[in-house]
């Protein structure tokens, strides 16, 4: 199954439209390719070394924290450069020339020299700590007035151009550390120019960065490049945009991912194993074929057996004719109902062969009988439902033929489920994208464990980590917090942090990421949370350590 189709709309890029970069207060835009040529506006004087270096007019020198303020209303895609001095901005102020120039029209870049005596106030109170020895600048993003969040991604040309062109989208594939192997394309240009040199075999993966199903394939194909590195080249080309429609027509890419199979510059046919591991990836490189014809797939209620099969119109009809009904709530493409269903027609058949039988099972197809989906809130497949006398009763988790039988044999009203992390009594706070900055400025310190209630990883931790919270409880400086990535008014936040894997653990001072902690995730480990400063908190990171769970 691919991604077809665009995806929701954040609103992030209607707003894109009205910003400008190094604009008068007229909001006249300079012209491109003459920052060299202009006159400095007067309070937005450079040093001469930095003139010297070709350092563009657009980025805007700020001193006066109500010049910053009067910014950050006017403009909302704001990226500001904090420098312990001059001299440290230097080479983060070449490079964010070339971005200003890059988003021009949609973003703003400013500067502020922390070691200048009129601008340590406006420092102090963006509450930019630049005292570490070894930290020289930070790079913090406003949006819409508000601080959005401190950049952490790669300090490059590419990846600081995209972040302010979509502050909330996802890091660029080749951020990752493990895509080192794959070659990344981002024009048209390079792509005739990588077809026409190659001599290796080439498998190109057609994305969009939106989509959930290239995000999982992503770490297999950047695997497998590694393993494959001078034998074969794998590339990957984000070719989401419109200005791509040439490619998209003539390699069919009708959903993402789409990979196409190339030797010597010709495309000779695409691989379609969107759930392939890097193993599967390499074995098939080794004697490539095209994708084989698709045999049509039966559908359940054509194959017989036991199971009844009901439909919008015929379902409270069937109900009225049976007492005791266990219905299967399933689609077509989920696997998990496909693993199920053999049990499920074993208890059917089992039941129908009773004398005195305990009932009959039935399913509905999801997909195509939408008004009892939404009827019975069906979000997630397969879902049972048990109906007695035609009223409804949920059911626990049955997967066997034993199961089921057991059930249909003695229904019982289900426990009422555990309550959640969420709903526990702890000492972590819970956050959410609404109040997930103001809380964290609030504190000194903060770890957060970003995670999903599904995750198993995550359960063998969460009682440690609340063990930790209570630890710390009486110090209001120090705080643990969770965010559940699972939530959708949660999903934004979760991307805007990078968050690929879960558990993730995040250290926070006073609102602004420092660093990532990767631990042991034990009680012992979790316990050494400083109580006064960070330095006592960095000794307490341990050496990074997978394993990772990704979404499903």
């Amino acid at each position: 199954m691919r991604c077809v189709g665009l995806p929701s709309s954040s609103g992030s890029e209607a707003a894109l439209g009205s910003i400008s970069v190094g604009a008068d207060s007229s909001g006249a835009q300079p012209e491109a390719g003459t920052h060299s040529r202009r006159l400095l506006d007067p309070q937005v004087v450079l040093p001469s070394w930095l003139s010297s270096a070709k350092v563009s007019s657009l980025i805007e020198r700020i001193s006066d924290p109500k010049d910053l303020k009067k910014l950050l209303r006017t403009r909302n895609n704001v990226l500001v450069l904090y420098s312990k001095s001059e001299a440290a901005a230097e080479n983060h102020l070449r490079l964010l020339s070339t971005v200003a120039q890059a988003v021009k029209g949609q973003g703003t870049i400013c500067w502020v020299d922390c070691g200048d005596a009129e601008s340590r106030k406006l420092c102090k109170k963006m509450k930019v700590d630049l005292s570490p020895k070894d930290k020289k600048v930070e790079l913090f993003h406003y949006q819409d007035g508000a601080f959005h969040t401190e950049y952490n991604r790669a300090v490059t040309f590419k990846s600081i151009v995209a972040f302010l062109k979509d502050p909330k989208g996802p890091p660029l594939w080749e951020e990752d550390p493990g895509a080192k192997d794959v070659v990344h394309i981002d024009i048209e240009k390079d792509f005739r120019r990588l077809l026409k040199k190659e001599e290796r075999p080439l498998l190109v993966m057609f994305y969009a960065p939106w989509c959930s199903v290239c995000k999982r394939m992503m770490p297999h194909f950047q695997k497998a490049a590694t393993q494959l590195r001078g034998h074969a080249v794998l590339a990957g080309m984000n070719v989401h945009s419109s200005e791509f429609e040439n490619i998209k027509e003539e390699y069919s890419v009708r959903g993402y991912p789409t990979i196409c199979y190339f030797e010597k510059g010709r495309f000779l046919f695409q691989y379609d194993n969107y759930g392939s591991t890097a193993e599967d990836i390499v074995e098939w490189l080794k004697s490539p074929q095209p994708p084989q014809p698709q045999v049509p797939e039966t559908p359940w209620a054509d194959e017989g057996g036991s199971v009844y099969h009901l439909t919008d119109e015929d379902f409270d009809q069937f109900l009225k004719e049976h007492s005791s009904v266990l219905v299967m709530f399933h689609a077509p493409w989920c696997g998990h109902c496909k693993k199920m269903k053999p049990e499920f027609e074993k208890a059917a058949e089992a039941l129908h062969g009773e004398a005195d039988s305990s009932g009959v099972l039935a399913a509905v197809d999801a997909t195509i009988n939408k008004a009892l989906a939404e009827r019975f809130h069906i979000s997630e497949f397969p879902t049972l439902k048990y109906f007695k006398h035609g009223e409804k009763h949920e059911v626990p988790v049955l997967r066997t033929k034993k199961k089921f039988l057991e059930w249909m044999q003695n229904p019982e009203a289900p426990p009422p489920p555990e309550p959640t992390w969420e709903e526990q009594q702890t000492s972590v706070l819970h956050l959410v994208g609404d109040n997930f900055r103001e809380t964290l400025k609030k504190k000194k310190h903060t770890l957060v464990m970003f995670y999903a209630p599904w995750c198993p990883h995550c359960k063998k931790v969460i009682p440690h980590f609340t063990a930790a919270a209570a630890v710390f409880k009486d110090d209001r400086k120090i705080a643990c917090a969770a965010v559940n990535c699972v939530k959708d008014k949660n999903q934004d936040l979760c991307q805007q942090e990078a968050i690929k894997g879960y558990p993730t653990f995040h250290y926070y001072h006073y609102g602004k990421f420092t660093e990532k902690y990767d631990s042991d995730r034990t009680r012992q480990d979790l316990t050494i949370l400083p109580k006064l400063v960070s330095d006592s908190w960095a000794q307490a990171i341990c050496p990074p350590r997978p394993p990772r769970v990704l979404g499903l």
